[in-house]
């Protein structure tokens, strides 16, 4: 097959990335590739895939005010060079914004929402298009959705399993906050709630450059550090799993209806038990007094943190290496993606010049909407 990736617009995807939608499409990648597949990818010039890449610039520290109709126009010249190279058997789009970027082709295009239902223009459920397909990330994902005939699919996340031996509860001594840096994470409150149960805390991740997780970096997060609260900036693969499995536990102390979470199936693998609110698909991602514990309040997630120690690491990774790998995942998309090449003619996409029907609804205020993704 040949299956182009459109990430989200400037996305890094590589091993590194921050953000979750990334981290899935670079495993696609690689299991398209190694299963002999031709992989063509749309995302920074950054990038480390195994496939073939398109790249545009990544997207900058801090976002100006030039910045969106700079990203569109970058994004479109190379989904445009991507689609001009012949015929696909699908097209595969993993950013918020891909309803910006469907193109004019006859190929059959799928849709994975990494993001809660609610933060679409709810349209997309009804996009008059032939061949299009939704993919949902977890089982409250699609019960939030709207009632769609797009929505075919849910197909659960899954992370690498490392090689590692999950140390004793008694030998970890920090908790860890892990991920994008912005106001629907919740940084600071699991800063506050390890400070008050006297853990260190250590935090790992990146700040996009809105205007407005930058601000709340600067306001929030940053005066909460001390010799208790330490923060690395981003980590790599081996780094963080060898900060997780540390770790006495992950803090997830996230207000957003979280889709999925792959920093928690990291915990797990890693022997790490999670502190979670209860929010969107955690409650499916952890089970409650086995592989963490779920709070509703700063005042709980406090309680549970002198309580972590309970839980046995063992069981997390074990829950982890039958619920979560990677290769559960990638296997599923790929026989998914066989099925549809089977049932459609392959094309020759040709992108017309413009972006599709679809890129008539963009509207000044969803250019403007600068959430960040959860799931991360």
């Amino acid at each position: 097959m040949r299956i182009l990736n459109i990430a989200f617009a400037l996305a890094h995807v590589a091993d590194d990335s921050n953000g979750g939608a990334e981290q899935v499409l670079w495993q696609l990648d690689r299991a398209a590739t190694a299963a002999g597949h031709e992989s063509l990818i749309v995302a920074a010039e950054t990038s480390r895939i195994s496939g073939t890449l398109f790249g545009t610039p990544q997207q900058p520290k801090k976002i100006e005010k030039d910045y969106y109709a700079f990203r569109y126009q970058a994004h479109v010249a190379k989904i445009r060079e991507a689609l001009a190279t012949g015929a696909f058997d699908l097209v595969h789009m993993h950013g918020y914004d891909f309803y910006e970027f469907i193109p004019d082709s006859d190929a059959p295009i799928l849709v994975t929402l990494h993001l809660p239902p609610s933060w679409y223009p709810q349209w997309i459920y009804k996009i008059p298009r032939r061949e299009t397909f939704i993919n949902c990330v977890s089982a409250s994902q699609r019960m939030m959705a709207p009632r769609s005939t797009l929505i075919v699919r849910t197909i659960t996340n899954g992370v690498r399993i490392p090689a590692l031996q999950p140390l004793p509860a008694e030998q970890r001594k920090h908790a860890v906050i892990l991920g994008r840096i912005c106001p629907e994470k919740g940084t600071h409150i699991g800063i506050q709630s390890a400070r008050r149960a006297g853990v260190p805390v250590v935090l790992a991740g990146s700040v996009a450059g809105f205007p407005e997780h930058l601000a709340y970096f600067e306001q929030e997060v940053r005066p909460a550090l001390n010799g208790a609260a330490k923060f690395v900036g981003s980590v790599g693969y081996l780094e963080k799993n060898e900060l997780l499995r540390s770790a006495r536990c992950l803090l997830v102390p996230s207000s957003a209806p979280e889709t999925s979470s792959l920093v928690s199936m990291e915990a797990l693998a890693c022997g790490t038990p999670v502190i979670a609110f209860r929010s969107g698909a955690l409650p499916e991602i952890i089970e409650h007094g086995n592989t963490g514990l779920l709070v509703d309040s700063e005042e709980e997630m406090v309680d549970a943190i002198g309580k972590i120690s309970e839980i046995d690491p063992s069981y997390c990774r074990k829950t982890a290496l039958e619920r979560f790998s990677v290769e559960r995942m990638t296997r599923k998309y790929l026989e998914w993606y066989e099925h549809v090449a089977r049932a459609a003619k392959p094309v020759l996409s040709q992108f017309g010049g413009t972006v599709g029907e679809a890129a008539n609804h963009r509207t000044a205020e969803l250019h403007d909407d600068h959430r960040c993704s959860p799931g991360r």
